[in-house]
């Protein structure tokens, strides 16, 4: 292994920069830009069982040190993801990929996850129950450690490869929320989503957002994503990828000090496309300058 590798659930990462899921797209569209094969891995569009358009617009807006987004899951559908965007993505991406699963039942959730556990190419279903975006589905079923026990359980019934459970932050006790999940049967969770926010445009005196609401995101919420992957990290045996407001080799390293074996890259995608390449190009030089020989030496707060 480099210096750079981690393992995730028994898979092999060459460095620990996976892009987040609904800021990379399917892939190909970055690999315009740089070859994306240098990425640990990537989470794909999150996916439901039938297309969705998402919310109306204006569903994206800024506020200092970040964003507001309520763009409410729109992808088109598992099916057209295994027909057509997973064969696009496989011409330019040679490494098992991580599939992202939302849903609004249960039975969504175990049947999208059913058939993407069939794709060659997917390496592990990351299954969002923590999305704030959305009514009737997401973040309900992860802000109860007995509903995110039972979304588990039933995942893990009808796959067979790594099942992370992606976390909200939008709870009072988040150790909690992650050890119903190990006890259900998750083989790494990861956290955080965007936290429940809004704004208001005095012009108008309306919100922002056409949802009302929407999550936030940026390096406003590093600080907390902080420390509920500590937490997390803390409370559970299983990997613990850690994504909130992650844009510099600095808090990459913030992340994994705290626990995390993997860290996600969020919202500086959407500010720039090359973020990620800059995070694993400058990996090595922020560790020599901390003393840092292997990456995997720091993992589980070894410093704290």
């Amino acid at each position: 292994m480099g210096r750079l590798s981690v393992e995730l659930c028994g898979i092999e990462l060459d460095n620990p920069v996976i892009p987040a899921s609904g800021t990379y797209g399917f892939g190909y569209e970055f690999a315009e830009y740089y070859d994306i094969n240098i990425l640990g891995t990537f989470s794909f569009k999150g996916t439901t069982r039938e297309p969705r358009f998402g919310n109306p617009t204006p569903r994206i807006a800024e506020t200092p040190s970040g964003m507001l987004n309520a763009v409410g899951l729109q992808n088109p559908g598992v099916d057209r993801v295994i027909s057509e965007e997973l064969p696009k993505l496989k011409k330019v991406f040679g490494k098992p990929v991580m599939a992202n699963v939302s849903g609004f039942s249960i039975d969504e959730y175990t049947e999208v996850c059913e058939k993407l556990d069939k794709e060659e190419q997917v390496g592990w279903l990351e299954v969002n129950i923590s999305c704030p975006n959305v009514h009737g589905g997401g973040m309900s079923f992860g802000t109860d450690p007995i509903s995110a026990a039972e979304v588990t359980r039933a995942v893990k019934s009808v796959t067979t490869k790594p099942v992370i459970m992606k976390l909200s932050p939008n709870v009072t006790d988040i150790a909690e929320i992650a050890s119903a999940c190990e006890e259900a049967g998750a083989d790494a969770i990861s956290l955080i989503n965007t936290l429940l926010s809004m704004r208001i445009d005095l012009k108008t005196g309306k919100p922002l957002l056409k949802n009302v609401t929407g999550g936030l995101s940026g390096p406003a919420v590093f600080p907390v994503a902080l420390r509920m992957v500590y937490q997390a990290a803390k409370a559970v045996s299983i990997p613990v990828i850690g994504l909130g407001g992650v844009d510099s080799p600095e808090t990459v390293l913030e992340m994994m000090m705290a626990g995390a074996t993997a860290v996600q890259v969020g919202a500086a995608n959407l500010v720039d496309p090359f973020i990620c390449k800059k995070i694993i190009d400058g990996l090595p030089e922020v560790m020599d300058k901390y003393g840092i020989k292997n990456i995997r030496d720091i993992i589980g707060g070894t410093r704290l």
